[in-house]
């Protein structure tokens, strides 16, 4: 789908999901039910989803690894798929680079890195090897909570 100003501004606009569409509405200058229609356009094709997210440096006992996956078989997309339903995972990449995947999972001192990769990973036969990045510190970094 192509976006013009109006879709782009009005996406930028519910970065703050508690806008409502009449306040985004007065800023273009245009109708509360084309921004609620257009807003119902986005979200049916998958282009914008609306969610609540978490600080994980706010929550205590909580924090987020970035995971680099090397894969023994040339699956990438189906192992991909494979590693978004488990337990954790916020999301899936297929990257360029050292790695065929990027996975960011959201951890806590009750499910940690060891179950992850014990009771979570451990499913998923295609693993050659992984390299986990613990994030120390992030600048706007958001996830959907997933435990």
């Amino acid at each position: 789908m192509k976006l013009d100003d109006i879709y782009t501004v009005i996406i930028r606009k519910l970065r703050n999901g508690r806008r409502s569409f009449s306040e985004i509405a007065k800023t273009l200058g245009i109708t509360t039910n084309t921004v609620r229609s257009r807003v119902a356009k986005l979200t049916k094709l998958g282009v914008l989803e609306v969610q609540g997210l978490v600080d994980p440096e706010k929550l205590e006992d909580h924090f987020l690894v970035i995971i680099g996956v090397k894969l023994n078989a040339p699956t990438l997309v189906k192992t991909g798929e494979d590693f978004a339903r488990l337990k954790g995972v916020v999301s899936v990449a297929v990257v360029t680079g050292r790695f065929d995947l990027m996975v960011v999972v959201l951890l806590n001192n009750e499910f940690g890195l060891m179950e992850f990769y014990t009771q979570e990973v451990s499913k998923i036969d295609q693993v050659a090897s992984t390299e986990t990045f613990v994030v120390y510190k992030n600048y706007d970094f958001k996830v959907p909570y997933v435990l």
